[in-house]
């Protein structure tokens, strides 16, 4: 029985820093896979420059937290906007989280803050900025948002390997691309 232990207390000593130091270095070995949600701020009231949420945005807003109620979102971050922070803002006190601003002009920056973290995170941004931080997380954007389309909601899952799966879906009202006849 004494040799057990000692074996065991040998082996941890030599396992034990091996895996600390892969847990806490660069692309760590233990670090959480990457699912990324992404959407566009709900429906706005103006076309200001930093107009508020209507009510439908408001509802929108509300309808992203129901959806993601079940996601397990550790993170959810905004541009400093009031549409995208109102748009954050359910999920984020649903999830017991703050709201982390980022620079929408700096994607790059976000895309290695989310890799670098891993874990669930919610990202609302803009028409012409939801895209393209899909594209920079290796996922397929499709085509582009339209003025008064707010109901996609993109689901990127990045594997251990780096490979990105891309889920596409519509919530909330939905957007009519052709006015009805």
């Amino acid at each position: 029985m004494m040799f057990k232990i000692q074996s065991m207390s040998r082996l941890m000593k030599f396992v034990l820093p091996i895996v600390l130091v892969a847990c806490f270095s660069g692309p760590a070995l233990c670090q959480q896979p990457l699912v990324v949600f992404l959407v566009r701020h709900a429906e706005k009231v103006d076309a200001s420059e930093n107009p508020k949420l209507s009510t439908a945005g408001k509802a929108r807003a509300l309808t992203v937290a129901k959806t993601l109620r079940d996601a397990d979102i550790q993170y959810v971050h905004s541009t400093d906007f009031l549409r995208t922070k109102k748009t954050a803002a359910p999920i984020a006190v649903k999830s017991g989280v703050k709201v982390e601003l980022y620079d929408a002009a700096d994607l790059p920056a976000l895309v290695g803050q989310l890799k670098g973290k891993g874990g669930r995170h919610l990202v609302v941004g803009h028409s012409n900025t939801t895209p393209k931080l899909v594209a920079l997380l290796g996922g397929e954007p499709g085509p582009k948002i339209q003025e008064m389309e707010y109901d996609r909601l993109y689901m990127i899952t990045i594997g251990k390997d780096g490979d990105a799966s891309t889920v596409l879906i519509r919530f909330g009202e939905a957007f009519a691309s052709e006015p009805p006849e």
